[in-house]
């Protein structure tokens, strides 16, 4: 059996095609198919955007809460680029406003490798997400992850356990095994996760320069 946000990806899918898509009489059903994505954990980055883009020639029909969803929807799917496209298409004096605001400072923690600060901060606000259905396992297995991994990766010889288990945001330490195993790192008796020899990265380059006789004729004709 089709779920509603299968069935409303078609008809949304009309909608956006051609003129309509900046038909302001459609913000109603738009509307409807964000809160969809949050009850039921899918996501429609064109459709989200099309949203925000009638907000930019609508100021008046603009939404907090729908662009807050919008919004923590898009951080789900980091490392792409879609929290920064969002971003830029919210007007300035919207974006001081609560619950924006705050959403937006949690974007920038992951964006700046801030990943310990960025689960404190969602954990003292944890309304933000109320409704987003699945939101910190999106985050944490499809998003954040990969990133932190890749940082990990190309900034750590060794790390300790319990450091890589915060940034990883997981108290229960239940997935850093998953990850270790994923990436081939190994733990000692210490506690010390290996990663793995930094200065197996360095990759000398040599650097060859090749001028011909033609390249310098001119400066030695000039210099007699």
């Amino acid at each position: 059996m089709a779920t509603t946000f299968e069935q409303m990806r078609a008809n949304v899918g009309k909608l956006l095609r051609g003129i309509d898509r900046y038909n302001p009489e459609n913000l109603s059903t738009l509307e409807r198919y964000v809160d969809t994505q949050a009850r039921e954990n899918a996501y429609d980055l064109e459709a989200n955007l099309a949203v925000l883009k009638l907000y930019q020639f609508n100021p008046a029909y603009f939404q907090t809460t729908v662009t807050a969803q919008i919004l923590l929807k898009a951080l789900t799917n980091l490392p792409h680029t879609d929290f920064t496209l969002c971003k830029c298409m919210i007007d300035q004096t919207h974006q001081e406003e609560r619950p924006i605001r705050q959403i937006l400072y949690l974007g920038n923690l992951l964006e700046t490798c801030h990943f310990q600060s960025f689960w404190a901060s969602l954990e003292e606000n944890r309304d933000l997400i109320d409704g987003i259905t699945g939101f910190e396992d999106s985050v944490r297995k499809c998003a954040v992850n990969p990133v932190i991994c890749h940082v990990v990766g190309i900034t750590y010889q060794n790390i300790e356990h319990r450091l890589l288990a915060e940034m990883l945001g997981d108290p229960l330490d239940t997935q850093v095994k998953v990850w270790m195993n994923k990436y081939g790192w190994t733990e000692n008796e210490d506690g010390q996760i290996f990663i793995h020899s930094q200065e197996e990265c360095v990759k000398p380059k040599n650097i060859v320069e090749k001028i011909d006789f033609e390249s310098v004729s001119s400066i030695m004709a000039t210099s007699q």
